[in-house]
């Protein structure tokens, strides 16, 4: 059976408040009926100042998201770590651990738009140094003992539901993220299909004499929207998908790696890359992944079309799903 992962960054472009507030609630009724049928996770992610209101604050939403659900686990892939105060973002993934009771899982990054950087006024350059001091903040905070920070001892509380600390994966497509992550004993998530930096990250691990292990997106990930007729819906909603598509290919410049990333620049070149996919329910079944991760509200798509998809995924793929693993 494979992981099943609905994907919300409610990119909403033009929105009024209101709109953006209907699509908030319509997101966490989305992640309600997901958890109710089953769906492993919700995935979300942190963005600033986009023109298209990206979700600024994933751990908002995981909140919210954990108050309406019981059982399904939230993503954060990825949190842009140099962004965030070392303190309160132990104390903010403290509590979400413990409400959800152990259902959160961070990512976290160093994100590559410099002007997120300019709008926090962090220095974009000391972004290295800035995400080793956050993460090893975030282990000795999560122990609940005494630490030095910056010159002076403290302590923070409560500690968190997961022993010994909630999962915490470093997210990266360099070198540098993978040594980070083997010298700190974290788990890997690779940002695309990167064996040979897998195989990296497992030398250093041995080098370091720590353990971890590697998350890695499939060498295809696409993503995913159900329809029953599919040429209908990328000639009625893909302009939606471009719109994510190109948006991420403007920010990911010179070496940046990622598994959602595309060159197309019209809907047609979109569809016949197959980074964004829009399947029937059988197809959908016939894919074979290890993954499959379900973008209802992609690119500002109509709520409406969203639960469409979402709704032929829980009641036609899923079921389908089950009954082969069952076999």
């Amino acid at each position: 059976m494979p992981v099943t992962v609905v994907r919300f960054n409610l990119v909403a472009p033009g929105a009024t408040p209101a709109a953006l507030s209907a699509r908030y609630r319509a997101a966490l009724e989305m992640a309600a009926y997901a958890d109710e049928h089953g769906i492993s996770t919700v995935q979300t992610e942190e963005h600033h100042g986009a023109d298209d209101n990206w979700l600024p604050s994933p751990f908002a939403f995981a909140g919210a998201v954990f108050g309406a659900t019981r059982r399904i686990a939230v993503t954060v892939s990825a949190v842009i770590g140099p962004l965030h105060d070392p303190l309160r973002l132990a104390e903010e993934i403290a509590v979400l651990d413990l409400l959800s009771g152990g259902r959160l899982v961070t990512v976290a990054g160093i994100g590559y738009r410099p002007e997120e950087y300019a709008l926090f006024d962090v220095d974009y350059k000391r972004r290295g140094r800035l995400q080793d001091e956050l993460l090893e903040t975030l282990l000795k905070a999560w122990s609940g003992e005494e630490f030095a920070y910056r010159g002076r001892m403290v302590r923070l509380t409560p500690r968190p539901y997961t022993d010994p600390h909630p999962l915490l994966l470093v997210g990266g497509s360099s070198r540098a993220a993978a040594r980070r992550a083997a010298r700190l004993g974290l788990p890997f998530f690779p940002s695309a299909h990167l064996p040979e930096l897998e195989s990296s990250y497992k030398e250093m691990l041995t080098e370091y004499g720590t353990e971890g292990w590697v998350m890695m997106p499939a060498a295809e990930t696409p993503l995913l929207h159900i329809a029953e007729d599919p040429d209908r819906a990328w000639a009625a909603y893909g302009e939606h998908f471009l719109h994510e598509a190109r948006t991420y290919a403007s920010w990911q410049s010179g070496g940046v790696r990622s598994a959602v990333k595309s060159a197309a620049t019209t809907v047609a070149e979109l569809r016949a890359e197959g980074v964004y996919r829009i399947l029937t329910p059988e197809d959908c079944v016939a894919l074979g992944a290890d993954s499959l991760v379900l973008h209802p509200l992609a690119g500002g798509m109509p709520v409406e079309e969203g639960w469409r998809s979402l709704t032929l995924f829980a009641e036609r793929v899923l079921p389908a799903l089950e009954d082969r693993a069952a076999r």
